[in-house]
Formats: C-alpha cells, structure tokens, sequence
C-alpha cells in the first residue's frame, strides 16, 4: 500500500522529508538537505531503491553488497537498525527508532517497500511554514 513523504523545512533553513506508511506510522527519515530540489531528489532516491538488497552488518562474516542497498546494524544502545544507501553510496533514509530485534527491523524495510514507491509527496508544511 502507498505511503506519504511530508516535506518539511526545520528551524536552522535544511529540509527533510519522513515517509509515513498507510496506517500513518514513520517508516524512514531523511537526513537534512540544502535544498528543497535535493531533498525531493532524496524522496526520488528513496522511491527508486526501495527494494534494494539487504546487507546484514550484525552477522559474524558480512557479505558486502553492491550500492544500492540497505545495511542492517546494531547501534550503540544494542537495537537493529538499517540505513538505505543510494547508488553513490549516500545515506538516504534511516528509522526513526532502533529495533529490539532483527526480524522487526527487516519488517521496517519491508514497510518501506510497501509504502514507498507510489506514494505521495506532500509539501503543504512548507507553505504553512512561509505563511506563518
């Protein structure tokens, strides 16, 4: 099922964008973008590479895979994570949240999968934000 990417503009002038499945969960961020043509290049990165290979950090020997794709690592609070990379080898999108374990974290990117590649784009905060 489609999801929604929100575009926003935070205090300090970056963008960013968060990709919200159907049931209106976060299931990836952005990093912060210098402009809004970067950040929606971001989104287009995102819709593009959604269902990119997994590379899982966390095993004993890791299979390195080609750009794109996703990493799965622990972090330091000991919760999976993962990390979609673009071809370049850019971060893209990352979880709001760590998770308790592996199999909810490829679950996240599952969702992103499902919510990612038709969904909408929505900029409207930007003009709320100019208009404030």
């Amino acid at each position: 099922m489609p999801g929604k990417f929100t575009i926003v503009k935070t205090p300090k002038g970056f963008y960013r964008f968060t990709l919200y499945a159907s049931n209106h969960q976060v299931v990836l961020m952005s990093e912060n973008y210098t402009t809004l043509r970067a950040c929606r290049e971001g989104i287009q990165s995102i819709q593009k590479n959604a269902f990119s290979q997994v590379e899982d950090q966390t095993l004993k020997t890791v299979e390195k895979k080609g750009y794109p794709k996703y990493e799965v690592y622990l972090d330091k609070a000991e919760q999976y994570r993962f990390r979609l990379l673009a071809r370049n080898g850019q971060i893209v999108g990352i979880p709001e949240a760590g998770y308790a374990s592996k199999s909810g974290c490829l679950n996240g990117i599952e969702a992103v999968g499902r919510a990612a590649p038709d969904a909408e784009i929505d900029e409207s905060a930007l003009s709320e934000q100019t208009s404030n």
